[in-house]
């Protein structure tokens, strides 16, 4: 009966994929009421503190991006672009990397994509290296960002091992973004240069490539759009030093009155305030921002899918055991792959790792090759459904990022899965050094 109940899962996932961006929430939550009242399954665990901290981070960051400040730091990251033009497919991945690790989501690179889209034609380099690449550690950053809500609960899971939430940045972060600058020397060379790209030529020679050139230039500003970052930032450093100092490791406090997820949540909302107070934002209009959006269908797509994986997992802990305890315990390297594909069909790290991370340790998967397999998690580009993936296409207007016949035949999958084996890599060495 399990079999058919993981194929009902796998339908309902399927359906979510057709559906496509907050639909694969909807059919998450669908696919709880089958598995509940035709299966006799008991729902699981809804992933509350993964969603709260997905809404607290948003509702700063939608608050800052009303103040101005993300227009401001894409004029930060376009002037370091289009200053070093030649080098963009190592510098479009350093900034949506830099970018979701700021600011703990990868929906901030649909503001960095159109001027990598821009500098990249404008060079004459094939859009597809730097936008692919970009894309991809924009996804692969949040299992680096302090505030995001898959760190933030992965370091939870992991801290009864003894592995806290410093320990675990100060792997992940390293290991990460090195595995993104190597998955961008490899990048440099996929795909023929762009003049020599037939659908290039073709696209050049009927008038439908443009040059604009006002994406990413400098623009008025709100006044506050400096200081919504500065207030941002200062939240997100009080956040790391806050769950440092509660940490095992440092101990300087031992009774926390917050625990850390808490502290994320009260911190964002407390920045949120004062950008809203010192900044002169209309609160009324942070509800229609394109991140507050994006945040919120992000929450019911973790509901959704996080629920569904936790019902069918909690039903099917003793058959889980049986069928991949041994197999996990001598090949522990098989959880990044599961984790990969997971990643795949969920469509969200945080999820991902809220379904599947609790069981993996309890298996008996040692905490240092789960730290490792972490980043596996982001395999959100091997679909090409993504909506970051999806806004890389349709910014390049010459054609170089699209998608094949074949749905994996795109530019994006080379990169993503040489970045994910790098990291693994990188975690494993890094956490042998540090651990």
């Amino acid at each position: 009966m399990w079999v058919v109940e993981l194929l009902v899962v796998l339908a309902f996932i399927w359906l979510g994929a057709r559906l496509g961006s907050i639909g694969i929430g909807y059919a998450g939550g669908f696919g709880v009421l089958v598995l509940s009242l035709v299966f006799g399954l008991k729902p699981g665990d809804i992933p509350f503190d993964v969603i709260l901290i997905i809404m607290g981070v948003i509702a700063a960051i939608a608050a800052m991006q009303e103040a101005g400040g993300l227009d401001y730091l894409v004029q930060v990251a376009a002037g370091i672009l289009k200053k070093n033009p030649k080098h963009i497919t190592f510098l479009a991945p350093a900034v949506t990397y830099l970018m979701t690790l700021f600011a703990g989501t990868g929906h901030t690179a649909f503001l960095a994509l159109p001027v990598i889209a821009e500098v990249a034609k404008k060079e004459g380099i094939r859009p597809s290296r730097p936008l692919a690449i970009g894309t991809v550690a924009s996804q692969i950053a949040i299992t680096a960002s302090p505030i995001s809500a898959a760190v933030v609960f992965f370091a939870s899971a992991l801290e009864p091992t003894g592995i806290d939430y410093v320990k675990l940045l100060l792997i992940t972060v390293p290991s990460t973004f090195i595995a993104c600058m190597l998955g961008a020397v490899v990048t440099n060379f996929l795909g023929k240069e762009l003049e020599d790209d037939p659908v290039y030529q073709e696209r050049l020679a009927k008038g439908l490539i443009k040059y604009p050139s006002s994406v990413g230039a400098d623009k008025a500003l709100p006044p506050g759009s400096k200081l919504s970052v500065l207030i941002f930032g200062i939240a997100i450093i009080c956040v790391v030093s806050y769950a440092t100092a509660i940490s095992p490791t440092v101990g300087l406090i031992k009774k926390p009155i917050l625990a850390r997820d808490h502290a994320i949540i009260t911190f964002m909302l407390a920045a949120a305030s004062l950008i809203c107070l010192f900044c002169k934002v209309k609160t009324g209009n942070i509800v229609n921002a394109a991140t507050f959006k994006s945040g919120m269908s992000a929450c019911i797509c973790v509901l959704g899918v996080a629920w569904l994986g936790t019902t069918f997992v909690s039903a099917h802990i003793k058959e889980i055991n049986i069928f991949a305890g041994d197999l996990l315990a001598t090949n522990p390297w098989m959880l990044a792959v599961v984790l990969f594909f997971a990643a795949m069909l969920l469509y969200s790290q945080a999820a991902t790792a809220k379904a599947l991370m609790p069981v993996a340790l309890t298996l008996g998967v040692s905490p240092v090759a789960a730290l490792a397999a972490f980043p596996a998690v982001s395999a959100l580009f091997v679909l090409p459904t993504y909506p970051t993936l999806l806004a890389a296409v349709e910014f390049d207007d010459t054609g170089s990022t699209r998608i094949g016949k074949y749905i994996f035949d795109h530019p994006f999958i080379i990169p993503g899965v040489l970045t994910i084996f790098f990291a693994v890599v990188l975690g494993y060495i890094f956490g042998m050094l540090i651990l």
